[in-house]
């Protein structure tokens, strides 16, 4: 099982999208800061999270969420 999550700093008002098949342990890693792309900007907390069976299919749908696309999906059902 995969999930792809959304995590949110409150600090600095920022999102992050990721996909883990741990998703316990990259939280951990993620606020533990060693993620480079997300350690400036802890702590982080679950906003949004979808599991997925396959790693194709949570590839794909975290990939949909970087694009222009996803943004707009996301704020619009997520109230991003």
């Amino acid at each position: 099982m995969f999930v792809v999550y959304i995590l949110y700093s409150p600090k600095f008002d920022r999102f992050y999208v990721g996909m883990s098949s741990s998703f316990k342990d990259r939280l951990k890693s993620h606020n533990s800061g060693q993620v480079k792309s997300t350690k400036a900007f802890t702590p982080w907390e679950l906003f949004h999270s979808e599991d997925y069976p396959t790693r194709i299919e949570a590839r794909f749908r975290e990939k949909y969420f970087k694009t222009s696309a996803g943004r707009r999906w996301r704020k619009d059902n997520l109230g991003m």
